[in-house]
């Protein structure tokens, strides 16, 4: 696949929208605690799937939750504001519960954004998630205000010269380098095209084996949540499940 292609697949993910109901089903009895590896806490333990997401906590959890999110969807901003902390302190730490979060493009300045977030690599992955998420109503403020010349500028760049030029406007590579991430490391992300193809990729396999539509999308061992996409409604499912 293409990069050209995953940023396609990305515009057809805008055709979707957030938001629904929840499942329901009898509760699973309580799973048990689970003893961290000595001298960390599950929250510690972070590693990147095979299916190309971010995994947080026990890998051999009872109960996996899976995000399929984007970092510019408002939607997905309000539950790594909310609920990211309480999932974390709560479920994630007790080895009951495990967290992976998988990049879905949904915007146009997501496929940049996304490089950025994997930039840092495994164990700083979440922080900067959720940094994002908690600084996302500044950039979504500069998002509704593109000038038309920019936009234009756009339709004749590559889809890496696209990710470059999104970043830069928002102001996500300053927002990196803050916080450990030099220009040169930014800029090698932007420009690594397998990097890129690749979190395309997890879009265009959601959406052809999973259904997935619109984000945040949420998998509690392996069933799709329909329409949680709250922090309550996710904590909901998770009790259900014996956490």
């Amino acid at each position: 696949m293409t990069v050209r292609f995953a940023v396609s697949v990305a515009a057809l993910a805008l055709l979707s929208a957030c938001g629904g109901n929840g499942n329901s089903s009898a509760p699973a009895a309580p799973v048990a605690a689970v003893a961290p590896p000595a001298g960390q806490d599950w929250t510690q333990v972070v590693s990147k799937t095979a299916d190309g997401g971010y995994v947080m906590g026990n890998p051999n959890a009872a109960i996996k939750l899976v995000e399929y999110g984007s970092r510019t969807c408002p939607t997905c901003g309000a539950f790594g504001q909310t609920g990211m902390k309480p999932l974390e302190e709560k479920y994630v730490k007790s080895g009951k519960v495990s967290y992976e979060f998988r990049d879905f493009l949904v915007h146009a300045p997501d496929l940049g954004v996304a490089a950025l977030g994997e930039c840092v690599g495994e164990a700083p992955f979440f922080p900067l998630l959720e940094q994002m998420y908690v600084e996302q109503p500044a950039f979504l403020e500069k998002l509704e205000k593109v000038p038309a010349d920019f936009q234009q500028k756009l339709q004749s760049m590559s889809p890496a010269q696209q990710a470059n030029a999104w970043v830069e406007y928002l102001g996500y590579i300053d927002f990196v380098k803050q916080r450990g991430v030099t220009e040169q490391q930014a800029r090698a992300c932007l420009a690594d095209a397998k990097k890129l193809e690749a979190i395309g990729k997890i879009t265009e396999t959601a959406m052809q084996e999973k259904n997935v539509t619109g984000t945040p999308t949420f998998f509690l061992n392996g069933k799709q949540l329909d329409g949680s996409v709250t922090w309550p409604q996710i904590e909901a499912a998770l009790k259900n499940a014996g956490a």
